[in-house]
């Protein structure tokens, strides 16, 4: 009987209390695991132009519908009405129509609010980053009436061009579209 209760007592006395070190462990796989996530979202490459690789982008002489919508992160109507572009790339690709979203959000921001935001919307359109200083450049060029607000559109093909300083609806940006597909 006192074997049994030293044998107890021993395996009682053994056990170490190692609860801090298991959390030490997890906290610390939870930190790697959540700098592979960040790096995760952060491991694409964001084609970011000035103007000058911009203008052929915006400017084809190809036999498809162009759609180029200028936005940010940071425009409430912007964020808003980005399905929508979404959904007309889905609709009409296999109509010779191509969407192309331009990001002015600020290059300091790419990292930490673009790509993620980016990442967590899965788009499916094409995805550029807008930097180029000389606002007094590029806004008159891209379409001389342009004030600068956002979100702004430019649908195009080689006979017709038409600039839209606007948010638009689905169904005002489909009936648009369309009127470039006749």
């Amino acid at each position: 009987m006192k074997r049994i209760l030293f044998l107890c007592l021993l395996v009682i006395c053994s056990c170490k209390d190692n609860t801090e070190e298991t959390k030490e462990i997890n906290a610390s796989e939870l930190t790697l695991n959540k700098e592979k996530e960040a790096k995760s979202v952060l491991d694409f490459d964001l084609k970011i132009y000035d103007y000058d690789g911009l203008e052929p982008l915006i400017n084809m002489q190809d036999d498809k519908v162009h759609v180029v919508n200028f936005w940010a992160t940071w425009c409430a109507p912007c964020v808003k009405e980005l399905p929508y572009f979404e959904e007309i790339n889905e609709k009409y690709k296999d109509n010779n129509v191509e969407v192309l979203l331009v990001s002015l959000d600020f290059p300091k921001n790419y990292d930490t609010k673009l790509k993620p935001f980016i990442k967590k919307h899965d788009f499916q359109s094409e995805v550029v980053a807008f930097d180029d200083v000389d606002q007094n450049r590029w806004i008159p060029a891209i379409n001389k009436d342009w004030s600068g607000a956002l979100p702004a559109t430019i649908i195009y093909n080689k006979e017709k061009r038409q600039f839209y300083e606007k948010s638009f609806t689905k169904e005002e940006l489909e009936a648009e579209l369309k009127q470039f597909l006749k």
